[in-house]
């Protein structure tokens, strides 16, 4: 009777542990569900379109070494965090931004990046890509309405830059639109007056389970070395504030390998 009821009493606390679990998986699919913005899987690994790469096209002229600070899918409470770096450390970056439900009260951070002199750039509105690349005129119906959600905060005239969510050659794209939606989408914004801008550096710090700001440090060194030229890639979301803790060294090491920093309006010029 007595290993009966071990029996018993084994049989519970494993049932108690499996439905522990499942809640917890449940919880996590529903953090996960809730983000919006970029995750690490929809990304083109390293897409250098345009004059990233021309600006790494191995001339035999000398490299002035720049170094171009991007932030994707803010502002959220972690671009106050990542502001206050940049405001000690004297260093400028530009600001991809979204205008999705989950960010709108923190949109006003946009106007304190305008007025500490960042830049600010176009991402996406919604940043749902079932949405935004169903069509070309899909995209730029969201793009209209980012404009106009950050339009009290920013000279949305002075605005020329954007970023595809995904990048230029993604693919997670031709689910929703074909496999030429991409090609369209770069035709027209040349047409609309827009620069767009991949990277080369990514931090890859959208990737799930929070990476530690040491991994995403070591992340972008990594990819960083041989280029004179580095467009960086990371995240301003609430989800990535190792982001945040990582920069300072980022930026240090940066200024210590000799890089001039830069806004993504001077990605064109000296090339």
């Amino acid at each position: 009777m007595k290993f009966s009821l071990k029996g018993k009493k084994a049989f519970w606390a494993a049932g108690w542990l499996v439905c522990c679990a499942a809640a917890a998986g449940a919880m996590l699919w529903a953090a996960r569900a809730a983000t919006v913005g970029c995750a690490q899987k929809d990304l083109t690994r390293v897409p250098v379109a345009g004059v990233v790469a021309a600006a790494n096209s191995g001339s035999e002229v000398q490299q002035e070494k720049r170094v171009f600070l991007t932030f994707d899918d803010g502002p959220s409470k972690t671009t106050e965090k990542i502001l206050d770096v940049l405001k000690e450390k004297g260093v400028p970056a530009t600001f991809f931004v979204i205008a999705a439900p989950n960010n709108e009260e923190n949109m006003p951070t946009i106007q304190r990046a305008v007025e500490e002199g960042h830049q600010i750039a176009l991402h996406s509105c919604s940043h749902e890509y079932k949405k935004i690349y169903s069509s070309p005129a899909a995209y730029w119906a969201d793009i209209k309405q980012l404009r106009e959600k950050i339009s009290p905060y920013v000279d949305v005239e002075s605005i020329h830059w954007l970023r595809f969510p995904g990048g230029s050659t993604n693919t997670v794209s031709h689910r929703y639109g074909g496999s030429g939606i991409m090609k369209s989408l770069k035709a027209e914004a040349e047409e609309k007056g827009y620069h767009y801008v991949d990277w080369n550096v990514c931090a890859e710090d959208a990737v799930g389970g929070h990476p530690s700001a040491d991994t995403i440090y070591n992340n972008v060194i990594r990819e960083a070395k041989g280029h004179d030229t580095c467009v960086v890639l990371m995240h301003d979301t609430k989800a990535t504030k190792t982001t945040a803790e990582a920069l300072p060294q980022i930026i240090d090491w940066f200024t210590e390998q000799g890089y001039r920093f830069c806004k993504i309006d001077e990605l064109d010029k000296q090339i």
